[in-house]
């Protein structure tokens, strides 16, 4: 017993340890609906030609690529005619057009599409069944709603010791 003493007489004036706990708990449900959206891209038009070993004319000039018209924001080329050169010898033609999307005249109505050539349409968010809670224990609940609805859930712990 007389070994004991001084370990328990050592252990008594021995410094407490000391350390900070921090404990944190956090929950979030984030709820969204989306409104309606249209987006439109209207392309240009684009006429493109070329060859060789050939004459080429719209019909009214000789030489003439293509006078063209433009109405309502497109460009129509005219007719374009290719004379071979020297007839029997190797020649290449080749010519390409795309039609532009024509400049609207109004506004666009909601619910309407323009005459646009590329286009993309989201429907309004519905809310119906779309929800969210979170219990006094920390518990979630996350319900999907209708079309063009988000529903997010989140439990965070963190814990740190210094």
């Amino acid at each position: 017993m007389k070994h004991f003493l001084p370990l328990v007489t050592l252990l008594a004036f021995a410094p407490a340890a000391h350390a900070d706990l921090m404990h944190k708990i956090t929950s979030s449900v984030s709820l969204q609906v989306g409104g309606a959206m249209t987006t439109a891209d209207r392309i240009g038009s684009s006429f493109s030609i070329s060859g060789s070993g050939v004459d080429t004319t719209d019909g009214t000039t000789a030489n003439t690529i293509s006078a063209g018209t433009i109405t309502s924001g497109v460009y129509a080329p005219g007719t374009i005619a290719a004379t071979q050169d020297t007839p029997g010898n190797a020649f290449s033609f080749s010519q390409s057009y795309t039609q532009a999307d024509a400049v609207p005249t109004s506004a666009i109505t909601t619910g309407e599409t323009p005459n646009f050539s590329s286009l993309q349409s989201t429907a309004a968010g519905t809310i119906g069944t779309l929800a969210g809670t979170i219990t006094p224990a920390g518990a979630l609940t996350v319900t999907g709603g209708g079309a063009n609805t988000l529903a997010i859930g989140q439990f965070v712990t963190e814990l740190t010791i210094d």
